[in-house]
């Protein structure tokens, strides 16, 4: 199943409504995690999330659009499908 990247800035927002939508996007599935190929769980950097899903890239944006809708914020949100994410200095979770 693909993979995909997505980025959610919220609009004048507080910290606090943040965590509000990383309560949301877990209710859709999206994690604030990603695995390495060793197995390790890295955290990713705030407001990024991580999803497999069979999906499209526009249901994938559509329901992250609709976390942020449901805690009364207006965001913008990017979508990134992914054939292969690299990255470093992730904090371990």
């Amino acid at each position: 199943m693909p993979r995909f990247t997505v980025r959610v800035e919220l609009h004048n927002a507080q910290p606090q409504d943040y965590e509000l939508l990383h309560e949301e996007m877990l209710k859709f599935h999206f994690k604030r995690t990603i695995e390495g190929t060793d197995g390790t769980i890295y955290k990713l950097p705030t407001a990024e999330y991580n999803i497999i899903s069979a999906d499209t890239g526009e249901e994938v944006r559509s329901n992250a659009f609709q976390a942020t809708k449901n805690i009364g914020k207006y965001a913008s949100v990017l979508v990134t499908k992914s054939d292969g994410i690299f990255w470093i200095n992730l904090d371990e979770e």
